[in-house]
């Protein structure tokens, strides 16, 4: 057996892509990578096209495989590649795959992805399993992403040798929607975590000292962190275009509040982060990566 045939067993015969943004883009070079063919679809062409090995769909339905994965922003996206004579179910009958597996890699509501996942199964006989991911663009890059898994065991299963191409780290919670709700748990610390060392930043810049020294410090004990690590340039230049979005951030701190209201619990941290993105955003700093939430706090001091 060929090197390239032990990277590929039992992976999905047939495997597709669809987002090729910047957490997408890089997952399919690992895949392909791998040795493993991939169709690619994004609604903007040229992002796919870019990407050097992979085969370009024109449609959703051109890229209906057995394991579809979706690196989309949230679940209205998704369930939107479904319908029409473009969309995925019309492009599995035409290939007559029976039990095609759609894989939800964007952070979503574990509520609304269980039901959807419900009704995929019932209405089109396509099993959903939710696989958020976390490690950002760098993780992505460097195959390591820690991916949050909720789906049916057998399913899952299936999976691991794709998703051990791209992640470090792969863990099954229970079914769909138990992936998501671990990504939130993972946001609750990546949110706080950006906003703590924003306000740091800030008091050191507003007290006369040099950031690129303090954040040393930080970083030489208890403070450290991969935040710190992966970001930490971002607040020396002021530099905080592209990266995860403050809009982004904020749609997962909604599902937070979405989950803690139905489990009865109470996140005063959790709700004041979240206060604080929508500040961000009201100034219309929206798009922005997150750790833009810097120039709120320097904002609010006048």
């Amino acid at each position: 057996m060929t090197d390239t045939q032990n990277l590929t067993q039992g992976i999905p015969a047939s495997v597709a892509l669809l987002g090729t943004g910047p957490m997408g883009a890089p997952i399919a070079r690992n895949i392909l990578a791998g040795g493993v063919p991939l169709t690619l679809w994004n609604r903007t062409a040229e992002k796919a096209r870019a990407i050097e090995g992979g085969q370009v769909a024109a449609t959703p339905a051109g890229a209906a495989a057995e394991a579809v994965l979706t690196v989309l922003p949230d679940l209205p996206q998704v369930a939107g590649l479904l319908s029409g004579d473009d969309g995925l179910l019309a492009g599995w009958r035409a290939a007559r795959i029976e039990e095609p597996v759609l894989v939800v890699h964007g952070t979503v509501s574990p509520v609304a992805v269980a039901e959807f996942a419900e009704h995929c199964r019932r209405q089109h006989g396509v099993t959903v399993v939710d696989a958020p991911l976390s490690g950002g663009t760098i993780g992505a890059e460097e195959g390591r992403l820690s991916t949050m898994v909720g789906g049916p065991s057998d399913v899952v299963q299936r999976l691991l040798p794709l998703f051990g191409l791209y992640s470090s780290t792969v863990v099954r919670f229970g079914e769909t929607g138990a992936g998501s709700t671990v990504k939130a748990c993972n946001q609750i610390v990546v949110s706080a975590t950006v906003t703590a060392l924003a306000e740091a930043m800030a008091v050191a810049t507003a007290s006369g000292l040099d950031p690129e020294k303090v954040q040393s410090i930080l970083a030489g004990g208890l403070a450290d962190s991969e935040v710190l690590r992966q970001k930490g340039r971002r607040w020396i230049d002021g530099d905080f275009e592209g990266g995860g979005s403050a809009k982004n951030q904020l749609k997962d701190l909604n599902f937070i509040a979405e989950i803690a209201k139905d489990r009865g619990l109470k996140l005063p941290l959790s709700a004041s982060v979240r206060g604080a993105f929508e500040l961000m955003i009201a100034a219309g700093d929206g798009e922005l990566d997150h750790t833009g939430i810097y120039r709120t706090v320097l904002g609010q001091a006048g």
